[in-house]
């Protein structure tokens, strides 16, 4: 006799699944946008011209719903703390305390302490308070955490992995987020980096990646960035598409692109809608892969406005929309948050769930990193949820060695927060060196996760390189112990 199981629906669950229609927040409600009409709001130039770049700008658009400590804790961080300087769009300040289905909070201490744990503002919009004051920054985090730029094999141009190059058109965004892995070139120089500049004209710089890429038919897949493409005008970009289109060898193409979510009006635009569509049409008459790449941290991002943008583009001709998120406490770091974030990319937007990548190591973004267990934790609850292909895989983009998924650890010492990782490529750095493959790499956990025994180890080792060669003694030492 064949038994009947209860309907699923009935069964408690670790996460609930449930439906959300998108929403795009009134900004009407806030002062300083109280008169900006639905056409302007639509409008890429309107929303360009709006950025957020100051403490005081920002005053004149929220005004008084946000206490004067607020503004003095931004300014102060503004000052000392940040690595990348402020620029919001309308859209993106929009989403902080969205308010959608009731009153804002009142004015002041309500709408402040709203904002102050709104996870967009968290990420966008730091402020002193935010930080670590122990360990604001880890001993080890340094502004290009990833050695992109020591992998250049042009200027702009990082090849880092045997088949895959990144392509660094532009040094500037629609947006600048606080996390940026690109803090030693991206954005304006704050008053703790000095940025670096690329210093070729930009029409030399993209001829001289593509003369690279001729030369190297090894490179098949090619990730255009920046910066972010959505700040280069569209007759550049399609012109360095239809370069890149016309090598043999290249069979895969994704352009970098936050501002999908950030200002989708830009990739509404009619001129970039129909350029789109022509690049997508040539790539598939030559079997090429064309794909956006997109940043979205949180489900409040995702609004219509961005939907409208995804769709678009898939209709545009580009093959997928994907998404790679960072992982962040205080952001996304809940396995609610994270499927909840997945699930309204696929259902409301079409946009695909790809990567997570832990927060790099950086200068000053302990109060966002989560600590690898923490990764692997959240990894193993957000599955079976999703559908396979639109599982997003949580990585470690371990320096000198690239992306690794979470549980590839070659061994994890939890009370110290160091893990141990080895690679199976040698990057275009490392073309004579006969250990990079029998190496190990190592990647911190943020200090003030670990137990007290650890964080006293790191007082007293708080010389970093110190630490550093304890680590890999030890990982060494481990290592042989287990071959006896």
């Amino acid at each position: 006799m064949l038994r009947i199981l209860p309907n699923m629906s009935a069964v408690e669950q670790p996460y609930a699944y449930r439906h959300r229609e998108l929403v795009e927040p009134d900004w009407r409600r806030l002062p300083g946008w109280r008169d900006v009409r639905a056409a302007e709001w639509e409008d890429a130039q309107w929303q360009r011209a709006h950025c957020v770049k100051t403490v005081r700008q920002l005053h004149d658009v929220v005004g008084d719903l946000l206490t004067d400590d607020f503004y003095a804790d931004l300014e102060r961080d503004q000052g000392e703390r940040a690595t990348m300087s402020m620029l919001l769009p309308p859209q993106m300040l929009n989403t902080m305390v969205p308010s959608v289905s009731s009153p804002l909070p009142s004015a002041g201490a309500g709408y402040t302490a709203a904002f102050y744990a709104d996870p967009v503002r968290r990420y966008m919009l730091p402020v002193f308070s935010d930080r670590r004051s122990d360990w604001p920054s880890h001993p080890h985090a340094t502004r290009d955490s990833l050695h992109e730029h020591d992998m250049w094999v042009a200027e702009g141009l990082t090849h880092r992995y045997p088949t895959k190059v990144l392509a660094e058109l532009l040094s500037t965004c629609p947006q600048y987020c606080g996390h940026c892995t690109r803090m030693d070139l991206v954005g304006n120089s704050t008053a703790q980096v000095t940025k670096l500049r690329l210093a070729g004209k930009p029409a030399d710089r993209h001829s001289a990646i593509l003369d690279y890429l001729r030369r190297n038919p090894v490179v098949r897949d090619v990730v255009v960035s920046g910066g972010d493409v959505a700040n280069l005008p569209w007759r550049n970009l399609e012109a360095f598409l239809d370069e890149l289109l016309a090598i043999e060898s290249i069979r895969d193409i994704r352009l970098a692109t936050k501002a999908l979510m950030g200002l989708p009006q830009h990739w509404l635009q009619p001129d970039v809608v129909e350029g789109v569509t022509r690049v997508a049409r040539t790539a598939r008459s030559r079997g090429v892969s064309l794909a956006i790449h997109t940043h979205v941290n949180s489900a409040q991002s995702l609004t219509p406005l961005v939907a409208r943008a995804a769709r678009a583009m898939l209709e545009a001709g580009v093959r997928d929309v994907r998404n790679q998120g960072v992982l962040m406490r205080g952001v996304n770091s809940t396995p609610e948050a994270l499927l909840d974030l997945c699930f309204d990319l696929l259902d409301g937007a079409m946009v695909t769930p790809y990567y997570f990548y832990m927060c790099d190591m950086i200068p000053f973004s302990e109060h966002w990193r989560v600590p690898l267990g923490e990764a692997q934790r959240l990894q193993h609850a957000i599955m079976g949820y999703l559908p396979g292909f639109a599982t997003p895989r949580i990585v470690c983009d371990v320096p000198f060695v690239g992306k690794r998924w979470v549980h590839q650890a070659e061994s994890y010492d939890t009370e110290r927060g160091m893990s141990f990782w080895r690679k199976n490529y040698r990057t275009s750095i490392e073309g004579d060196d006969t250990g990079a493959l029998s190496r190990d790499y190592v990647y911190y956990d943020p200090i003030d996760t670990l137990p007290e025994s650890g964080q006293q180890w790191w007082r007293e080792h708080a010389d970093g390189q110190a630490a550093h060669e304890v680590a890999l003694a030890r990982a060494a030492a481990s290592r042989d112990a287990s071959l006896v």
